[in-house]
């Protein structure tokens, strides 16, 4: 039906409100309409708070037009006690006669049991509206459980001629910057939303980076880098309190045991990129960005581990230098961003 297309989109508008504030919980939004008008909607806040449905139920002050509503949602209600109680049980107690969802929730725990519910208390329960949709919206998520490992974002800056950075000398310890202030803050703005963000050494010394969310409002990313040896100095910024860091190395570190570094001992062979996310995956990361150098970007593109690639093409020219990775793909989307074009490339498998 079209009218539930149409409120489907709104609760999807909803839910992508969450990003960056929900994880590991799913982002969800939930309309309930009484006579074809919206009487009330919410979507889930932040981790640990109340869920999408709950937010909507609540916002509405005459509780006797439930009685005739319809809810919408994007995700399976909840049928389970985690940090709060079943939504599906809230729904039944309600009295509304009839649910919309877009998709079933993958989590194990609930995973069509609160469909069941539902059902069993005779509400009318239709699904699969607008499901592909919400699922992009949704696919750190979603991709989590479907795949047992973190939605991967790789991301980059490149030249007009393909490279990703000088050539480095032993004096060349300045950032030559390839993208625009703009681009930088849509940087930091991608990071808020992720759970994690990973480099390798050599980012570490030659950009020394924060990693941090700082020209935009947002929960830090944790840090992750990549050192074999485990022997950066440890006045790099990647390692001060502003976030905590987990260092992937085959050495531990007695002196990388402050408040804030974690060392993560890793077999470096062949199946690294697949021991880190599952690491991950075991840490209930649901989500990371590849920030390192042309190195670290290429061990995840040669396992065709990625979903996502965000590339910046800045308007100057290197002549010589490190490489860029390439991406045997056509653009998602692209756009220019002042004198930087953004492409962005969708690994479907």
């Amino acid at each position: 039906m079209i009218i539930d297309q149409k409120f489907m989109l709104r609760c999807i508008e909803l839910a992508e409100m969450g990003l960056g504030h929900t994880a590991p919980n799913p982002l969800v939004g939930c309309v309930i309409i009484h006579k074809e008008k919206i009487i009330g909607e919410g979507f889930h806040q932040q981790f640990g708070e109340a869920h999408a449905e709950v937010n909507a139920i609540n916002s509405i002050k005459n509780k006797e037009l439930l009685n005739n509503s319809t809810l919408y949602v994007t995700l399976e209600p909840c049928s389970h006690f985690g940090k709060t109680p079943p939504c599906a049980d809230l729904i039944v107690k309600s009295g509304i006669p009839r649910v919309v969802i877009a998709s079933q929730d993958p989590f194990p725990k609930v995973a069509g049991k609160g469909i069941e519910i539902l059902k069993n208390a005779g509400v009318n329960v239709q699904t699969g509206v607008l499901k592909k949709e919400y699922e992009f919206v949704n696919r750190r998520f979603f991709t989590f459980f479907k795949k047992q490992r973190p939605y991967i974002i790789l991301k980059w800056a490149q030249t007009k001629d393909g490279f990703i950075d000088v050539e480095r000398t032993d004096d060349s310890s300045k950032i030559t910057w390839i993208t625009n202030e703009t681009c930088r803050t849509l940087v930091h703005k991608w990071r808020s939303e992720e759970q994690a963000i990973l480099i390798g050494s050599n980012t570490a010394i030659n950009d020394n980076p924060e990693l941090t969310v700082r020209s935009w409002t947002g929960k830090n990313p944790l840090r992750i880098v990549i050192d074999k040896n485990n022997c950066l100095p440890k006045n790099l910024k990647v390692f001060n309190d502003k976030a905590p860091t987990i260092i992937i190395s085959e050495k531990f570190n007695e002196k990388n045991s402050e408040k804030n570094i974690e060392t993560l001992v890793i077999s470096f062979n062949d199946n690294l990129v697949e021991g880190i996310l599952n690491e991950l995956y075991n840490r209930n990361i649901q989500s990371v960005i590849i920030e390192g150098g042309a190195q670290t970007l290429n061990s995840f593109i040669c396992k065709n581990l990625w979903d996502e690639a965000r590339v910046f093409t800045g308007d100057i020219t290197f002549d010589k230098g490190l490489s860029a990775p390439i991406i045997n793909k056509e653009p998602f989307s692209s756009e220019m961003i002042l004198d930087s074009k953004l492409e962005i490339f969708k690994n479907i498998k």
